[in-house]
């Protein structure tokens, strides 16, 4: 495969030392903080602010209007939906940041908060409008406010494939 350059939309604000991978594709006005590292073919939307220190995997998708805090982990093949907020201080202004891991493969419904300090473990599902409280397991599908288990993984593909018609 061919290395292909990152590529930007309009109005995009890049701090100093950001490290971006093959086949980024940035939109337009999106901020990005110092020394943030962005894996090989993630996209990112319009309008996200994505602070200092962070570290995003491969092959994400971050859709339009998210917020991800200072110092936040996200690992690869991960897709973010609009409008999400990823919180590192319990207590504003505290300076005390405790920023949430998100492991591979999780998917995030759009307006969901993840609040400081949370662990989402790999393949686990947050659904939109959900606020995240407590450590998410793997395999495992929460939802509500706060959110709680309310299905398996496998179950909600089986649901999503019914939907969808995949094969």
């Amino acid at each position: 495969m061919e290395n292909l350059k990152p590529r930007f939309g309009s109005g995009i604000i890049l701090g100093s030392n950001v490290q971006l991978g093959s086949g980024v594709i940035i939109w337009n006005y999106v901020i990005i903080g110092d020394n943030t590292r962005i894996g090989e073919n993630t996209r990112i939307g319009s309008f996200c602010d994505i602070g200092k220190n962070v570290k995003i995997g491969r092959n994400c998708n971050i859709q339009a209007h998210v917020t991800i805090s200072n110092g936040c982990r996200i690992g690869d093949d991960v897709f973010i939906g609009p409008n999400v907020s990823i919180l590192n201080d319990k207590y504003p202004v505290s300076k005390q940041l405790t920023p949430p891991i998100i492991k591979n493969n999780v998917i995030i419904g759009g307006c969901a908060v993840i609040m400081p300090n949370i662990v989402v473990e790999e393949n686990a599902v947050i659904a939109a409008g959900s606020i995240v409280t407590r450590n998410v397991k793997a395999g495992t599908v929460v939802k509500g406010i706060p959110a709680k288990e309310c299905m398996k993984r496998d179950e909600y593909e089986i649901k999503r494939l019914k939907f969808t018609g995949e094969k």
